[in-house]
């Protein structure tokens, strides 16, 4: 070690269970573990994980400058995802763009990106608006009640990214994927954090639901890509421009498809589920940002099928979103390793050493956050968003790796709120909702809201506003 490094504070140990250190708060309660370790321990915590002789380290960072220390470049070099949380994900779900890394994740880069352009990304509204319009038909058809707007986002989200992604194929993915991805992502969670997991090999009764899990989402996938592989046009869903996608005269493989497409289908519904079922509880427990939202909706979204353009000019809609994705981000810990001993704020970081940033605990700090727990859209509006540290709100990351699909998150988020809210009136039952997070943050359980249909005279109120 450097003499520098030597007078480097060393981070604080939280406190653990003798046996097992912080495991089993972090199984029962990961969210809270971060919290508490930053206000028993500060910025930079310690935790040990695991049996004696076994244990693991993690440190968790919960400042916006180290957070752009190991995201940003050029020191994003030293961290990389090969942490015992990215490992299991590449077991899981494949190498694609989020767990993939160095020249293969460059190749895949220059083949996607084109793909999530401004222009390509705006292409897919009428799609979207067209998926939000048949949820808006069955919830006309029940009798005003209470939903659990957690599957029912989730089940939106999936069948939009699935038909981006697949078409006319999305039909027979949306149940193979509501069945396969929580098993893998339960698994992501507890491989993760186990000192020496199971090889996937071994035929217990954990692998054998991995394998079948994998087999099912696999199977249907490479029969699409064949299916596309032989037509004369692929396709112009995201799937097909991956099979036409060149550079030079180089192409994805199969499997190279195969590991995109599983990777898009999780991060590209169950986060963007998430923000809308707490958008739609916070909407519902404050009316005059509902109404606002209403308001903007009823004067911006006229034509019978709204554009990219109308949706970007939802500017509150917006605001009420990246406060909802504060409150709860979608991808709460962002996990990475140590390559060379690092100094992040002011703190020694041994090389190999696990590291987590913390979107979660950065986003709930009172002194970046006054009453850090209250739904305020008004927090970004112009005056109020240019003045924070750009690290005080990340929810999709940020630098190199950041969510290469964060413009299509929220214009769907933006559109798909603003339909809905148009259509219906929302409102909160009291109590909370437990939450966790084993890639992604999700509620645990259903997450109930009373939905009243909007009467004639009321939408014709609404319109007449300006």
């Amino acid at each position: 070690m450097s003499t520098g490094m030597t007078q480097l504070r060393q981070p604080v140990t939280a406190s653990g269970g003798w046996l097992l250190g912080s495991t089993r708060e972090f199984l029962r309660d990961p969210l809270g573990l971060g919290t508490r370790g930053f206000d028993e321990c500060g910025e930079v915590v310690r935790y040990v994980f695991g049996l004696p002789g076994m244990r693991r380290e993690y440190f968790i960072i919960s400042d916006p400058e180290g957070a752009a220390q190991v995201l940003l470049a050029p020191h994003d070099r030293n961290f990389r995802k090969d942490s015992g949380f990215y490992q299991p994900m590449r077991d899981l779900y494949g190498n694609g763009l989020v767990t993939s890394q160095d020249e293969t994740w460059r190749r895949q880069r220059r083949f996607i990106q084109p793909l999530f352009t401004a222009r390509s990304v705006d292409s897919y509204a009428s799609a979207m608006a067209e998926e939000v319009d048949h949820l808006t038909s069955q919830w006309r058809a029940r009798p005003d009640g209470v939903l659990d707007v957690g599957s029912e986002m989730t089940r939106l989200t999936l069948s939009i990214v699935a038909r981006v992604l697949f078409g006319e194929d999305s039909a027979r993915l949306v149940p193979i994927v509501g069945s396969t991805f929580p098993v893998l992502g339960r698994a992501a969670r507890w491989r993760g954090i186990s000192p020496a997991p199971i090889p996937l090999n071994w035929p217990s009764p954990a692998n054998r639901r991995i394998a079948r899990a994998q087999e099912h989402i696999h199977a249907a996938c490479e029969q699409i890509i064949a299916h596309r592989r032989a037509a004369a046009e692929p396709g112009s869903d995201l799937i097909g421009r991956l099979v036409a996608a060149r550079d030079g005269d180089d192409a994805l493989s199969d499997n190279e498809i195969r590991d995109q497409v599983k990777i898009f289908l999780f991060a590209g519904h169950d986060t963007t589920a998430t923000a809308l079922t707490f958008a739609l509880r916070l909407l519902g427990s404050a009316p005059d940002a509902q109404a606002r939202v209403r308001e903007e909706a009823d004067r911006i979204l006229t034509s019978p099928t709204p554009t990219a353009a109308d949706v970007h000019a939802l500017t509150y809609t917006a605001m009420v979103l990246k406060e909802t994705t504060r409150l709860y981000p979608s991808a709460p810990y962002l996990s990475r390793r140590a390559v060379q001993d690092a100094d992040v704020c002011g703190f020694h970081i041994p090389a190999g050493a696990d590291i987590t940033i913390a979107p979660w605990v950065i986003h709930h700090r009172a002194d970046l956050w006054p009453d850090p727990y209250r739904f305020d859209p008004g927090r970004f509006d112009a005056d109020h968003d240019g003045q924070r540290h750009k690290f005080a709100w990340f929810p999709f990351g940020h630098g190199p790796r950041g969510c290469i699909g964060q413009r299509f998150a929220m214009l769907e988020a933006a559109l798909t709120l603003a339909l809905l809210v148009r259509e219906f009136e929302f409102e909160t039952p009291p109590g909370d909702i437990a939450m966790t997070t084993d890639v992604v943050l999700h509620p645990i359980g259903e997450v109930p809201c009373h939905v009243r249909r909007r009467t004639q005279s009321t939408t014709t109120a609404g319109i007449g506003v300006e």
